[in-house]
């Protein structure tokens, strides 16, 4: 396969935009392309122009813009274990862990101050999903719910009606 500047793909995506590269200057079109490689024809186009205009090296992976992230992949690692010992084990109430809990975590153990917000980017690249709460109290009680609505609701419902007056609330 030819390969820009005989240049090996530093991942799979890098790969394929050069194996379409590839295919491109054997002749292929850019549909067959795109079925060959299970991408879109415009995916196909994008990256043909792209290495057309100003190179076969401009289908190699750049670095992701941005600043450079503060903790390691070693503390990202350490950071794993550590949540994985429960928040409880670190002085928290409870075993939930809250981004913002999680950002005090990072503070203590690795000195590197992160808003919650952001805690929630790096939960996410490390596997960790967001927890919902339960929108309902464990306490709920059904049956007097139901209750409710069938008994309390229409008196409290004709009553509004027979006086007539309007309502803010």
């Amino acid at each position: 396969m030819s390969t820009p500047h005989n240049h090996q793909p530093s991942d799979w995506h890098e790969g394929r935009r050069q194996r379409a590269w590839a295919l491109h200057l054997k002749g292929w079109t850019q549909l067959h392309i795109a079925e060959a490689l299970g991408v879109s024809q415009a995916a196909v186009s994008h990256w043909l122009k792209r290495a057309t205009l100003a190179g076969p090296q401009t289908l190699c992976t750049q670095p992701r813009p941005g600043r450079p992230s503060l903790l390691t992949a070693g503390q990202r690692a350490q950071l794993v274990e550590l949540l994985t010992l429960g928040a409880e084990a670190f002085g928290f109430r409870g075993a939930v862990w809250t981004r913002r809990r999680v950002a005090r975590l990072i503070k203590d153990q690795f000195g590197i101050s992160y808003e919650p917000r952001h805690v929630g980017r790096i939960l996410e690249q490390i596997g960790w999903s967001p927890q919902k709460p339960l929108l309902r109290a464990s306490q709920r009680d059904e049956v007097a719910i139901a209750a409710w609505y069938t008994k309390r609701w229409p008196a409290l419902k004709k009553k509004r009606e027979h006086e007539g007056k309007l309502s803010c609330g």
